[in-house]
Formats: C-alpha cells, sequence, structure tokens
C-alpha cells in the first residue's frame, strides 16, 4: 500500500509518497516519489499576516496537482500538515477551507505538534539511550528545541524564529534572548551534549560537509561552512556554488541560527540524519493503521 505526507511549510511545500511493506516488523516504507514546490507562504505571512490571493490561488493548484498525484499513485492514507506561516496568516483556515474542496484536508499544526511527529520518523532509533540530546529543526518561521535524556524527552519548546522570518527582519531580539536562555536553563545540569539537526538546510549543510548522513559535524566545521557562503554574494551561491535559488537565501540566517545554539549548549557536534516532518507524517499513518 501507499501512504502520502504533505509538508505545508514557510518556505516550500512537499509531497511524500511512500510504498509501505507491512510484512517487515516493524513495519518499513521507503520513498517512491517526493515533490517540492517553493511556495514562500512565509512571506506574506510574516510580514503582512495574511497570504496574498495570487500564493493563495498558487496554494490550491498546487493541493489539486498532489491530490491528482496521489490519485494516480493509489494512495490509500495521507496526511497534510500546515506549520508556521499557516499559523500566522489570518486567512489560513480560509486557505484551508479551499484546499479542502479540491480534495486536501488540510491540519495547521501547532510547533510542539510538529516536533513530534517529526521524532515520529524514529529518531529515537538513531539515540543511545545513556546520552542526553537537544534535537533542532529549523524551519522558514519556527525553531523547535527538545531535550532527551535517558530516551525520554525532558523538555521541549517553540520560537518564533525561523529563516523566512529573518531574511524578512521579522525577527525580534527577544526571541532570541528567550531562546538563549531557555537553552541555558534546561542543559546547564548535563556535562556532554550531542546534537540532532533536521530540516532542509541542515540536510544542505551537512551534504557540503560530508556526504555521510550520520556523520557529526562539529562547530567548528559548521562555522567553517557557514563563513566561506556567507562570503559569496546571493547570485553567486546560485551560479558559482550551485544552490538552488530558494536554498541559497536562507542557508545563511539557518547556519547562524544552529551555530548559536551549539554555543549556547555548548555542543561541540551536530548529526543530521536527513528525515523531516514528511517522514514522520508517513510513520504516524503506519501507526495510526496498525492501531485500528
Amino acid at each position: 500500500m501507499r501512504y502520502g505526507a504533505i509538508d505545508i511549510g514557510s518556505n516550500a511545500v512537499r509531497l511524500l509518497i511512500a510504498e509501505v511493506n507491512t510484512e517487515t516488523k516493524p513495519v518499513q516504507f521507503k520513498k517512491e516519489a517526493l515533490i517540492r514546490v517553493p511556495l514562500r507562504l512565509g512571506d506574506d505571512a510574516f510580514i503582512d499576516q495574511h497570504i496574498s490571493k495570487p500564493k493563495f490561488d498558487n496554494m490550491v493548484k498546487t493541493m489539486q496537482a498532489f491530490r491528482n498525484l496521489m490519485d494516480v499513485y493509489r494512495v490509500s492514507d495521507y496526511m497534510a500538515c500546515a506549520t508556521s506561516a499557516m499559523r500566522d496568516a489570518n486567512n489560513g483556515a480560509d486557505i484551508a477551507a479551499a484546499c479542502k474542496k479540491v480534495g486536501i484536508d488540510i491540519q495547521i499544526i501547532g510547533g510542539s505538534h510538529e516536533a513530534k511527529i517529526i521524532y515520529n520518523s524514529h529518531l529515537q532509533d538513531k539515540m543511545d539511550t545513556g546520552r542526553v540530546y537537544l534535537y533542532i529543526d529549523v524551519g522558514g518561521g519556527s525553531t523547535e528545541i527538545s531535550l532527551f535524556a535517558n530516551g525520554k524527552l525532558v523538555a521541549s519548546q517553540s520560537f518564533n524564529l525561523g529563516t523566512i522570518r529573518i531574511l524578512d527582519n521579522q525577527d525580534k531580539p527577544e526571541t532570541w534572548e528567550n531562546m538563549k536562555l531557555w537553552i541555558k536553563e534546561h542543559t546547564k545540569a548535563y556535562k556532554h551534549i550531542y546534537g540532532i539537526g533536521t530540516g532542509g538546510n541542515i540536510n544542505k549543510l551537512s551534504r557540503i560537509a560530508n556526504d555521510k548522513a550520520d556523520k557529526p559535524m562539529s562547530y567548528a566545521k559548521l562555522r567553517a561552512i557557514y563563513q566561506h557562503l556567507n562570503a559569496y554574494s546571493l547570485k553567486d551561491r546560485i551560479h558559482v556554488l550551485g544552490l538552488k535559488q530558494d536554498r541559497a537565501d536562507v542557508i545563511i540566517p539557518a547556519a547562524e541560527i544552529f551555530l548559536t545554539i551549539m554555543k549556547v549548549a555548548r555542543l561541540k557536534n551536530i548529526v543530521a540524519p536527513r528525515v523531516g516532518l514528511v517522514d514522520g507524517i508517513i510513520q504516524t499513518l503506519i501507526d495510526n493503521n496498525l492501531a485500528k
């Protein structure tokens, strides 16, 4: 059987179609198709708190296309989750209603719910129960931080700090300060903390640092990559370094967020397992259907 996962983010909208093998224990899935559309809903949502008609229309067209693709692939179940941009937009509910008319039922979820879904992508399999981990997910509109110790969630918090917000000058100094204070308060009792990072930008930074997904990236290495990328203009990051247009700008503020968190939390390394919300959605669908 096939399941579909739709992630409606502040920078891009993604559809993952996965083939699920229920014969294995635990149940496993293989990615069959991954489509990414850079709608940049956050540009409107964070500045005007309203998504413009052109982007509203493009969002509905994208959902119609996703519905058609899922029908062609004979997807038996799906879940569509919208995050920070749709939460902040005063017409987010109107967009969800319009998308429902073309066959896509959208859930507008909070930051803590988003973090739980991503964690459900079997991130725990990559954790040693004897270690302490700081899990960091940086998106276009928000950053989710969770602390795990002895295999259990100790604390989790979502901050309105993301790459699109920073590019649009919608990040607030007090948000940065609140994030730093939260990290200091919740990590002060632990001597050694390991970092886990998710999101398209840390995945790309990890690929630049090394090709192996699970190889740790040091603070010094990440800072060196950031300084290298930041030395180029946006145009040259695209044409000389070969970054995608909608990645070349957001990767700079993303690196700044990760570097800030790593420094405050005293993280020597961070690992990017290259999983995201769509992976967590597929696993959530598997769990829900097994429960039935």
